[in-house]
């Protein structure tokens, strides 16, 4: 199986008014469980747009999305307000003065139209590999949706031509390496490449080439013209930024219900008692996504007679549990933060989507008229740093399930079970001790990527850039530690299934919980239990596949729905 981050950059740490089929009950309700939207419908008016239709803009398979008309007028008005700045003599950094280190060279008008094709040409810097096309989708809707508040004063017609492509199923080719958290804008510069009709990357239709090519494959005009001033309301903003952030919360919320299937089958094969999710427990702490998560542990397990008194004896754990391990009796804190995090990513993700992301904004002055006003609204301090939080949360989720399924080889930390988890003779047979060694392997990895590289600013272009929050750096290794999360917990789930198997024998008399036996049969239905030692790679890669499908994360929301589970409430 080929490493999903073999391409990914290391962070050392020594060296719209909107209209939505996509937000339909059914289409919710797809979504939650997993599944992929068939089509996501959507009006941008640069306001509105919300986390469930970005998640539906990255998942659907077909979209269809239009810029909305009072904001089509209102850009309208703004480009001619803009007009009428530059026609007054403002000097506007990107419209008739040159970029970054060479902002005080003045652009002859004569020269302006042509500069944004040379904008495009010379950003267009990256390298790496290129987003998904999913991501690289979202990234041009999220900019879309910008430029539809009116602020950067582009025409309509741009905003058309991005969602002609968008709509056609046309996605350029974005390389995700040489942002700096200041813009987006060599992956940006290089789809303006494309939507423009040069000679760059794009793919349609699961083929890939060059954007005229591609452009006629999908019947859409072969060339687009920017005009003055809108080169850099594409690229100086935070859509590409932004849109891998969707899709890291995305991947990280089912890697979370991923967890919480694979906790549910250790406490089961360690017997393991019940009192640390004790709602009394939780309600006193009073951190709501902490009860929510010692909930859907109650849930899991409901009905079970492995973690009980009783249960414990048949295997002859006779002495006091008492208490189990902070691992494990810490695990319903643990993961409310990491939920609480999860939940406070998309209200931020909301605000970045329908905020004026881009230098320089133009404005209605009091008096009339419009004025353009330079700053610096394309820094990403906030989602990168956040990313960054996220990042190390994610990383230490990767520790907390390497210390279970580590409990799980030892006789007296797993509480009986067969060493190894070794199927037939112990000793001829050596069990599960190398697929750990995988998940301990990951975690360091994890952990050196979970230094935050939003404080390893470098500065570039001659000091006038000086300081950059280095967040596509932050997302990036964000994506690389998720790829290993879903090894670690195909560890995890293959080990907690494998501890089951080794007794069920002995607990014959005993139920597992309604949502544990789920989950254990789903495991069993990819995966055959380890009897004599095997090659071990394909079964973990196979697990490894079950995690990345969401296919775990779907049996647990099932499992815990209060249609199928008298202990949901």
């Amino acid at each position: 199986m080929a490493s999903p981050w073999r391409f990914l950059v290391v962070i050392a740490v020594a060296a719209v008014t909107v209209s939505s089929t996509a937000a339909a009950p059914a289409s919710v309700a797809a979504r939650q469980a997993g599944h992929a939207v068939g089509k996501a419908d959507v009006e941008l008016d640069g306001n509105s747009l919300t986390w469930a239709q970005m998640v539906d803009v990255l998942e659907a398979d077909r979209v269809t999305i239009r810029l909305g008309m009072k904001p089509r007028q209102e850009m309208v008005k703004t480009r001619q307000g803009a007009e009428a700045a530059l026609a007054a003599g403002q000097r506007v950094y990107g419209w008739n003065q040159a970029l970054g280190p060479l902002k005080d060279q003045p652009l002859p008008e004569a020269e302006r139209v042509e500069f944004q094709r040379r904008v495009l040409r010379s950003h267009a810097a990256g390298v790496g590999p290129a987003l998904s096309d999913r991501v690289a989708r979202l990234a041009l809707v999220l900019r879309a949706n910008t430029m539809a508040r009116g602020t950067m004063g582009v025409r309509p017609e741009f905003v058309d031509r991005i969602l002609e492509l968008v709509n056609a199923g046309v996605t350029p080719r974005m390389p995700e390496i040489g942002s700096l958290g200041t813009g987006d804008l060599q992956p940006m510069a290089a789809a303006g490449l494309v939507l423009t009709g040069e000679p760059a990357p794009a793919r349609f239709e699961g083929r890939e080439g060059t954007a005229p090519d591609i452009l006629a494959a999908a019947g859409l005009a072969p060339t687009f013209q920017l005009e003055q001033g809108e080169a850099l309301p594409l690229i100086s903003g935070s859509g590409v930024l932004t849109a891998r952030y969707v899709d890291a919360v995305v991947r990280a919320e089912r890697l979370v219900d991923t967890y919480d299937g694979a906790f549910a089958l250790f406490l089961e094969a360690t017997r393991a008692e019940q009192g640390a999710f004790d709602a009394r427990t939780h309600d006193e702490r009073r951190i709501p996504a902490e009860v929510e998560a010692a909930r859907v542990t109650r849930a899991l397990v409901c009905g079970t007679g492995w973690m009980t008194d009783e249960g414990r004896k048949a295997i002859s754990d006779d002495g006091p549990r008492i208490q189990d391990a902070v691992s494990v009796r810490a695990t319903p804190h643990i993961i409310g933060a990491l939920r609480q995090r999860l939940a406070d990513a998309r209200g931020h993700i909301e605000r970045e989507a329908n905020a004026s992301t881009s230098n320089p904004l133009l404005f209605a002055k009091k008096g009339g008229g419009y004025e353009f006003v330079m700053g610096g609204n394309w820094d990403a301090a906030l989602i990168g740093h956040e990313i960054d939080s996220l990042n190390a949360q994610i990383a230490d989720l990767g520790v907390l399930s390497q210390e279970l399924s580590a409990r799980l080889l030892a006789d007296k930390w797993s509480y009986h079970l067969p060493a190894n988890l070794a199927g037939g003779e112990v000793g001829l047979n050596s069990g599960m001790v190398q697929v750990q060694t995988v998940a301990v392997a990951l975690v360091p990895e994890m952990q050196q990527l979970a230094t935050p590289a939003g404080t390893l600013s470098r500065p570039a272009k001659f000091g006038q850039e000086d300081h950059n929050t280095m967040a596509m750096a932050s997302a990036r290794a964000l994506h690389a530690n998720l790829d290993r999360l879903e090894t670690v917990l195909a560890v995890h789930v293959m080990m907690a299934a494998q501890g089951i198997d080794l007794i069920k024998d002995k607990m014959a008399a005993f139920p597992l919980g309604a949502g544990t036996q789920r989950l254990h049969g789903t495991v069993r239905r990819h995966i055959e239990p380890l009897a004599d030692d095997r090659h071990m790679t394909p079964d973990l890669e196979k697990a490894t596949d079950l995690v990345r499908s969401g296919e775990l994360s779907r049996e647990v929301r099932a499992a815990i729905a209060p249609e199928h589970n008298k202990c949901a409430a």
